[in-house]
């Protein structure tokens, strides 16, 4: 109906329901994390992905957004994100981000994504590349730890932004963000990676976001490769992304494509993530 806002809001029941394709995603990344070597293509790496959440009982839903085809997004240095697997071989010392998400029987969507250093290469770059990783993947935990006591959505991108530039000079895209989740992959609200004016939705249960930074070596801002798919840094600098699903609900907070809930993750925080009942 015309004028009709659904809600960014799931059920209970919803929630429960979206845990499985969340675990589904998860499978996928492990697969590729396990797969991930000098030598292999980023098409090998996507035929990991999709067996993994085929077992899983689920179906891989990138090839749902018109005109993709695969089961991940694969990027590769100065690639940020929606890079498409092909035959390219993975070298010593590349940074690799792998994007995946998977959809259940049910229409339920979960969605996230791991940047990964080869080893080998130049040592100072695979240094540099190293922290880059190391800093984007924190930064995820401090906007996920945010999210678990946040009024307002936007808290998370402040808080992302806060602990990015206490660890040196990066760049944040400001493009690209996260986004709500649910019966469709991409749903509101935004989610940004920095501080914003606006306070944004509450945070009330409910809510499933992805939080995603996407953080460079250099400068913001990026183009559009002629595949129509490919964000590429304009000054060529090396990129990482990292992405969870989380949900929010009456008990807490769970992050659904971590297998432990995020329970590692946001241990340091002195946060203890509840399933949703």
């Amino acid at each position: 109906m015309i004028g009709v806002r659904r809600s960014i809001y799931k059920s209970p029941a919803q929630l429960r329901l979206m845990v499985e394709p969340g675990l589904a995603t998860a499978a996928s990344l492990d697969a590729v994390e396990a797969a991930i070597l000098v030598g292999v293509t980023t098409l090998d790496l996507d035929a990991a992905a999709e067996r993994a959440i085929r077992a899983a009982g689920d179906k891989p839903n990138f090839p749902l957004e018109r005109g993709y085809f695969h089961t991940i997004c694969a990027s590769i240095n100065d690639e940020v994100v929606h890079g498409i697997p092909g035959a390219r071989v993975l070298e010593p010392g590349d940074i690799v981000s792998i994007d995946s998400g998977a959809i259940s029987p049910e229409g339920w969507n979960g969605d996230a994504a791991r940047s990964f250093v080869l080893p080998g290469g130049d040592s100072a770059t695979a240094a540099q590349r190293e922290e880059l990783n190391r800093v984007t993947e924190q930064s995820l935990w401090h906007g996920i730890a945010a999210l678990s006591r946040a009024v307002h959505l936007n808290e998370v991108g402040a808080e992302i932004e806060d602990y990015i530039l206490s660890q040196g000079r990066y760049g944040i895209l400001t493009d690209y963000v996260g986004h709500g989740i649910g019966r469709r992959m991409h749903e509101d609200p935004p989610v940004f990676n920095y501080a914003v004016r606006e306070r944004g939705p509450e945070v009330k249960p409910g809510l499933v976001v992805c939080i995603e930074p996407m953080v460079t070596l250099g400068g913001a801002d990026t183009y559009i490769r002629s595949d129509g798919w490919t964000i590429v840094t304009e000054d060529g600098s090396a990129a990482s992304h990292w992405e969870h699903t989380v949900a929010v609900h009456a008990d807490g907070i769970w992050v659904l494509t971590a297998e432990d809930g995020g329970a590692a993750g946001l241990a340091p925080f002195g946060i203890e993530p509840v399933r949703p009942a």
